[in-house]
């Protein structure tokens, strides 16, 4: 069976992949991966992402300023994003951006604000947005509904909070991005948003070089192993390989508009 797969939300721009990318590509193609949404946490990663998607077929980016960063979007910043975004076709998306209270050390408000501007910034350029959300969902749904989901969509990436959380925004008209944690042995939380969640709301990421599915958890993470989450969410749903694959390729392509 061919599969035919998009890896939502993966950071080939990140330096772990510098010495070999030319061979993580391949393994990519021979597991199926036909598109990949390359995403920016900074300015500069932001540039390489958007470098990327003109050189190597089939990747996209992603433009943004990760809650870690918050700090760094200042108007130049901004500016520098719209202009990478207005550059060419494939800039797809805003992000990521968002919320993190578990692990960053920028203040609160400071990643309120730039979060704010970038949900702007999507909207202003008719993009969808790609959010980071960890610990802070309540100020998630707070500032979505104060700003607006952006009219081309937002996708919750690399998604946590409950069946409560995904509930809201869904409501929202948000997806869900699921990635290796629905393999993991403690990610039943993961699990139950997977099925809960309408299969034409699902997009599958792997957030590589992070959060390496099972049975690779401790390897650093690629895209070919988005097979592995395809897998699992399958049989979470009890659907056939091949149905879960075209659904989430289909749903990326919708709201990133991929050719």
């Amino acid at each position: 069976m061919t599969l035919r797969l998009v890896d939502s939300h993966c950071h080939l721009n990140h330096e772990d992949f510098s010495p070999d990318i030319g061979s993580v590509l391949s393994r990519a193609d021979a597991a199926g991966v036909g598109q990949i949404i390359c995403v920016g946490w900074d300015v500069p990663s932001s540039e390489k992402a958007a470098d990327q998607s003109k050189e190597i077929p089939g990747v996209y980016a992603a433009v943004g300023v990760h809650p870690h960063d918050a700090d760094t979007l200042d108007k130049g910043a901004e500016e520098r994003l719209k202009t990478l975004a207005a550059e060419g076709g494939r800039v797809v998306a805003i992000g990521e951006t968002g919320l993190d209270y578990y692990r960053s050390t920028t203040p609160e408000e400071i990643q309120q604000h730039a979060f704010r501007r970038q949900i702007r910034l999507a909207s202003g350029l008719n993009l969808p947005l790609i959010i980071h959300s960890r610990e802070a969902g309540n100020d998630i749904l707070q500032i979505l509904k104060e700003e607006g989901v952006p009219a081309a969509g937002a996708v919750m990436h690399c998604f946590s909070g409950g069946t409560e959380f995904a509930k809201k925004v869904l409501d929202m008209g948000c997806y869900l991005g699921i990635a290796g944690q629905i393999t993991f042995k403690n990610g039943e939380e993961a699990r139950e948003v997977a099925r809960f969640a309408p299969l034409d709301r699902l997009l599958i990421e792997t957030d590589a070089p992070y959060l390496a599915p099972a049975p690779f958890r401790g390897r650093r993470n690629e895209p070919a192993y988005i097979v592995r989450t395809a897998e699992r969410l399958a049989e979470l749903r009890g659907l056939p390989l091949s149905q879960v694959a075209e659904a989430t390729k289909e749903n990326a392509c919708k709201v990133f508009m991929l050719v």
